[in-house]
C-alpha cells in the first residue's frame, strides 16, 4: 500500500504595502512551495484619490504585484503569468507600454480579458500574477 502524497501548506503572505481589509473574504497572497499566487489587484485607491489612464494603472498594478513578491522573497523576474482584465480593451496597447516598462525578455505568459466592469467604476485594470520563486525568466 502506497502512502498518500504529503500535501503543501498554503502559507498567507502578508504584505504592509497592502493590507487586507478588515472582514476580507480573500487573500492577497498565497505561497505553496515555491509558486506564489496573487488575486487581482487593481490602482485602487490610487485612482480614486487622482484621474489615472490604463498606463497608470497598470503600472501600479504592477507595483503591488512586486511589493507582494518581494514580501514572499521574490521579484518581478520571477513572474511566470499574467492575467489583466481591461473594461476597455483598447487599452491593451497601454498596459503593454507598462509591461516593457517593467518587465525584460522573455516576458511573463500572459492572457488579456476583455470585461465590462471591474469592482469600481475608475478602475479599467486589473491584473493577477503568478510567480515561481525557485525560477527566473531568461533566455
Amino acid at each position: 500500500m502506497t502512502e498518500p502524497p504529503t500535501l503543501k501548506r498554503a502559507e498567507h503572505v502578508r504584505c504592509a504595502a497592502l493590507p487586507e481589509p478588515p472582514g476580507a473574504t480573500w487573500s492577497n497572497a498565497l505561497r505553496v512551495g515555491e509558486e506564489l499566487y496573487i488575486s487581482g489587484v487593481t490602482a485602487h485607491p490610487a485612482c480614486r484619490a487622482q484621474a489615472m489612464d490604463a498606463h497608470a494603472q497598470a503600472l501600479e498594478c504592477l507595483r503591488k504585484i512586486a511589493a507582494l513578491a518581494a514580501a514572499a522573497g521574490g521579484g518581478l523576474d520571477q513572474v511566470v503569468k499574467l492575467v489583466v482584465y481591461l473594461t476597455d480593451i483598447a487599452d491593451k496597447d497601454a498596459v503593454g507600454r507598462a509591461r516593457r516598462e517593467v518587465f525584460a525578455p522573455p516576458y511573463p505568459a500572459s492572457t488579456l480579458v476583455g470585461v465590462r466592469e471591474l469592482v469600481f467604476p475608475e478602475v479599467r485594470v486589473e491584473i493577477d500574477a503568478t510567480i515561481r520563486l525557485d525560477a527566473r525568466r531568461g533566455d
